[in-house]
């Protein structure tokens, strides 16, 4: 059985689908990535998996249960935790403080959460970092902060939304070492990003969405080649 499972979800606003009649799975321990132009409705699911609001139709699942009708706080609770594109740490509190209230989830001890936050900096390459105002971080480490602080929930499920944006190529082969070391650690994840060499290089399988609807899901390799993509990406010229 996939550790996740989502079957025709739906969403509108107004008279315009967002996400229009898409199912797909997850397995345990893969990387999905998501990909698509934008508009393509990409953040849109991600808000529906993570209950920020109810899916039109259709039926969300994780680990078996249906999760659509679930409040947005207990998803994290349940095991599923994501970034987001507009980082937003807690500004005036340290990295190391940002990254326990993230324990806190699992864990009423201080000593704890500060042992696991520790431990999560680490993984993350903050720790030169770790008492510093999250306020006074550049881009990149506030990307790795938001990944952080996702991690100390201890989710099974990671969800990942343009790590990569705005950061330079050298920050952004460090933001992939890490997404990597995540994979290795066993954690599935599903990932949005819009540099395709990103995704070829990172995901087991890629979903391909345009206009809220599936394109194509398979390899990497078979779905930067559909015909159907590359039109979407690049246009009818390149079709």
């Amino acid at each position: 059985m996939s550790l996740f499972e989502a079957k025709n979800i739906v969403k509108r606003f107004g008279g315009v689908a967002a996400v229009n009649n898409l199912s797909f799975t997850v397995e345990k321990g893969e990387i999905l990535g998501i990909i698509g132009p934008n508009g393509a409705g990409k953040t849109t699911v991600f808000n529906l998996i993570s209950c920020f609001f109810p899916p039109s139709s259709g039926e969300i699942y994780f680990k078996e249960k249906r999760i659509d009708q679930v409040p947005a706080h207990d998803i994290c609770d349940l095991g599923i935790g994501r970034t987001f594109q507009v980082v937003k740490p807690l500004k005036r509190m340290t990295v190391q403080e940002n990254v326990m209230v993230g324990a806190f989830l699992r864990t009423n001890s201080t000593a704890k959460a500060k042992s696991k936050a520790e431990e999560i900096v680490d993984f993350c390459g903050l720790t030169k970092f770790k008492d510093y105002e999250a306020k006074s971080l550049p881009l990149a480490l506030r990307k790795r902060l938001e990944i952080a602080r996702a991690l100390a929930t201890e989710p099974e499920l990671l969800m990942l939304d343009e790590t990569c944006a705005g950061l330079n190529p050298r920050e952004s082969e460090e933001a992939i070492a890490i997404i990597k070391k995540i994979r290795d650690s066993g954690m599935t994840i599903i990932i949005i990003e819009h540099i395709m060499k990103v995704m070829m290089g990172i995901s087991d399988r890629i979903l391909a969405i345009n206009f809220g609807s599936q394109i194509t899901i398979g390899k990497p390799q078979e779905v930067a080649s559909h015909p159907e993509v590359i039109k979407a990406y690049l246009g009818d010229d390149h079709a």
